[in-house]
């Protein structure tokens, strides 16, 4: 987790925890401008299916959150999907997204 803030290596940790506690495809935490932290894996049920990050920021919303200030994802995939990324900018137009490996090394930020 280089160069990265103690505050954004938190949400790798939160996002690699809930991936590999609930043996999911991604997961995904974010910090609301109050500096509270929301987390999630994958929903994928027969009538729901959420991204992480997606899940992320629903949690987020629900608890009131106005705000993101910044979002990390852990996954294998090699980008953020556009629907992930769209939430996030729903609530800021600028706060980074990371992008980790399941070792939460960080290759990529938005």
């Amino acid at each position: 987790m280089t160069d990265l803030a103690p505050e954004d290596a938190k949400l790798v940790t939160l996002a690699r925890s809930v991936r590999a506690r609930n043996g999911a495809a991604e997961g995904a935490a974010v910090r609301d401008l109050d500096g509270r932290t929301y987390n999630a894996s994958t929903v994928a049920l027969p009538s729901l299916k959420l991204t992480a990050l997606q899940a992320a920021v629903a949690a987020a919303v629900s608890s009131g959150a106005e705000g993101l200030e910044a979002a990390v994802v852990v996954t294998e995939a090699s980008a953020v999907d556009a629907e992930s990324l769209a939430a996030v900018r729903d609530l800021t137009s600028s706060g980074p997204v990371f992008l980790a490996d399941a070792s939460g090394e960080l290759r990529e930020q938005l």
